[in-house]
């Protein structure tokens, strides 16, 4: 037994001292990833864990347990597309995990959408993976060979593709990539929930939206690292990356195309549900996120709750 204990805490510290942790095999299997950006999105569905089982790694705590009667590993991205990056694979090197949903509150960009409504977007962009030209000689914006002029500018700011590698494709091998698709499967049943789920208006405090909260599927997303709090950006996003059928940016956030990248990379089926918390300052001088955040973490955990019980 003195041989066994030895040789377990020989293998614990050899694992400290790599700077990670075993893989977790998931109690009962593989797991849903559920996702958000900061406590305040993940507690509306921590609260509803059954079972739960938290343990750390690489200073990240993971909750295992059942929502909505489905295995669930939960967990926070931090605010950004780094944090987001690192946590994301993070999760998929050391658990089971068959899914990532992704809970939280977002920027709204289409002048359709209103506070409080539950954006969940076909396909995800990085869309401030960009090029800042030269242009001080008055001739116009000039770009390296191998940049594009594919998507539009915001005066000297060219958006460009990502590329990426992916589980099972030739080693070193790169496709050129904008947009990340979600699953079609998942969207099918947040469709389902869409036209059934019901939304909150009001918050705890007694604070009411003029209209009653929608699910609004497809269309698309787009996250960076920047905070967006500017009228005339947010109407160029919403103008420069519609697509050929018009349907253009609903949710602009810091956190979900990372995922949908990590998702792709490993092929692993993908979704976001987003409430506009806010206008990305469309909506004013001061930004509607103070007031109606908690608000719209709630519609999100209510709506990625109701997906979980029918997909």
């Amino acid at each position: 037994m003195n041989f066994i204990k030895t040789a377990l805490l020989a293998a614990a510290v050899t694992v400290a001292l790599a700077g990670c942790a075993p893989r977790v095999e998931g109690e009962g299997g593989r797991r849903i990833a559920v996702v958000s950006a900061f406590a305040g999105e993940l507690e509306a569905l921590l609260v509803q864990v059954e079972k739960p089982r938290a343990r750390v790694i690489n200073g990240k705590t993971f909750t295992t347990g059942a929502l909505a009667g489905r295995p669930v590993v939960l967990f926070l991205s931090g605010v950004s597309i780094i944090n987001a990056t690192l946590s994301a694979q993070l999760a998929l090197d050391h658990f089971p995990i068959s899914h990532i949903v992704f809970s939280g509150i977002a920027g709204g960009v289409n002048p359709q959408l209103n506070l409080g409504d539950v954006a969940v977007p076909a396909e995800w962009a990085n869309y401030q993976k960009q090029t800042f030209a030269y242009g001080d000689d008055g001739r116009g914006w000039t770009l390296t060979p191998w940049q594009t002029r594919d998507f539009g500018n915001f005066g000297m700011i060219f958006p460009q593709r990502i590329h990426v590698t992916r589980r099972g494709g030739a080693a070193d091998r790169t496709e050129a990539k904008f947009w990340f698709q979600v699953n079609p499967v998942m969207m099918a049943a947040a469709r389902k929930v869409a036209a059934a789920v019901q939304l909150a208006r009001c918050d705890a405090a007694g604070r009411c939206l003029s209209a009653r909260p929608k699910v609004h599927t497809g269309g698309r997303g787009v996250s960076g690292p920047t905070f967006v709090n500017n009228k005339r950006y947010r109407e160029w996003v919403w103008n420069n990356f519609q697509d050929g059928a018009g349907n253009g940016v609903n949710a602009l956030d810091m956190e979900s195309s990372a995922v949908a990248a990590v998702a792709h990379i490993n092929a692993v089926p993908f979704i976001a549900f987003r409430s506009i918390s806010d206008l990305a300052g469309g909506g004013g001088r001061h930004n509607e996120i103070e007031i109606f955040s908690q608000l719209a973490a709630a519609n999100a955990a209510m709506v990625t709750v109701k997906f979980l019980e029918v997909f």
